[in-house]
């Protein structure tokens, strides 16, 4: 595999920002007859519409259009930003209890009315990167509103961490799994790594001393019980209330997602102990997912134990993640090596992930490169859906166009 260069992975990745992944959805998220949010869209274009709409995806799609629009206001990214905004803090919100409704259905009422508090964190996120686009104050009060929500349902007092689900009231559930593959476990990996980052968010848009203690309560329970060293740096993935593992299962693209994430919001708390763990443990973490994560052909596996890989399938989004994680750890001092790895991965994107027919990317793949079957048959392969956004490749085209200028300007010093 030829590798390409730095400058040429920034045209790449501002390419496919500009001209596939942001036009994609703005032409496809919503309906253009009835308005309504997308349910599933395929990979070849045909449109499911009676299937419930997650209130995740909106979360994802307002915190999308709102980075896009802070690097360029263009109109129309604009216009399905306010559209985001206005169905999140409208049909999803909880009017009566706050929080924001897990799903709804296809006639807009509420489907599921739990609330997961992996997506009351998603809500503050696309809501304070929604403020920092546009200065709409709404936005700022209503992520403050779900900070205080969380913080007084969610919070666990005696061990720390959060809880993964409450009701639509706010009391006890019997089953708190985000999916249907998850551990019915009172406390995981993703729900506290995705809550990090919204606080992390937040607190660059609202520099509160109740939110900065709490992110760094965060910050340290993630080093302290969710990252373990054994046999090499990774992230363990479901808990009991006290912090036993209930899983050998190792999620790599977890694992280098979290990696740049924490350096994020170490970088946020400018605690200087606290950055000179996480650089460690993020070098660490990337050092990890390299070496046992990493296909032959620069692509990350998608699930293992410590001693193998089990699933070698290719998901769209560790491979976004990747190339962020891997430039993050050669800004942390790593070597040569993870400049290569990100620009591999990113290689392995533009030859396999990216569907150049229909456009955007696919979202499963077998270990070669080739698509799975579409949805219905495989339920997770589709441009759109449930667990299907623009987040994590948009996400990872803004960073390379962050980072590579930083790492350029680092290299000619």
């Amino acid at each position: 595999m030829e590798l390409i260069s730095l400058t040429e992975l920034r045209r790449r990745a501002e390419n496919e920002l500009t001209q596939d992944i942001l036009p994609f959805w703005t032409r496809h998220a919503f309906d253009p007859a009835s308005g309504r949010m997308a349910g599933v869209v395929t990979n070849d274009l045909r449109r499911f519409d009676d299937v419930p709409r997650h209130v995740v995806i909106c979360a994802r799609l307002l915190w999308t259009f709102a980075a896009a629009v802070r690097r360029e206001a263009r109109p129309e990214w604009l216009e399905i930003g306010r559209r985001a905004f206005a169905l999140l803090t409208g049909p999803f919100w909880d009017q009566r209890d706050g929080g924001v409704y897990w799903s709804l259905g296809a006639d807009g009422r509420v489907h599921s009315d739990r609330k997961q508090i992996y997506a009351q964190a998603f809500a503050i996120y696309g809501l304070a990167e929604w403020y920092a686009a546009t200065a709409d104050v709404k936005a700022l009060d209503k992520a403050r509103e779900l900070f205080a929500l969380v913080e007084r349902h969610a919070a666990e007092p005696k061990f720390g961490g959060y809880l993964e689900a409450r009701s639509a009231t706010w009391d006890e559930l019997a089953d708190l799994r985000l999916s249907e593959k998850d551990l019915n476990a009172p406390k995981s990996m993703n729900t506290l790594l995705h809550l990090l980052e919204a606080y992390t968010t937040l607190l660059r848009v609202w520099p509160d001393a109740g939110l900065r203690a709490r992110l760094q309560a965060l910050q340290e329970v993630m080093l302290d019980h969710v990252v373990i060293t054994v046999p090499y740096t990774h992230c363990q993935l479901f808990f009991d209330l006290e912090w036993t593992s209930l899983s050998r299962t190792i999620s790599y693209g977890h694992d280098i997602e979290a990696s740049w994430l924490l350096w994020d919001a170490a970088e946020a708390l400018g605690n200087a102990g606290l950055r000179d763990r996480t650089r460690s443990v993020a070098l660490a973490m990337a050092t990890g997912v390299l070496e046992h994560g990493c296909d032959t052909d620069g692509s990350i596996f998608y699930e293992g134990n410590p001693e193998k890989v089990v699933k070698t399938d290719k998901h769209w989004w560790p491979q976004a993640e990747a190339v962020v994680g891997f430039l993050n750890a050669r800004a942390l001092g790593g070597g040569e090596i993870f400049l290569t790895a990100a620009e591999r991965a990113w290689q392995f994107i533009d030859d396999h992930v990216v569907d150049r027919k229909h456009g955007e990317w696919f979202a499963e793949l077998d270990r070669s490169g080739r698509p799975l079957p579409d949805f219905p048959l495989n339920a997770g392969s589709c441009k759109i859906g449930p667990w299907k956004c623009p987040y994590h490749n948009a996400r990872a085209c803004l960073e390379i166009l962050r980072r590579v200028p930083l790492l350029e300007a680092a290299a000619v010093n």
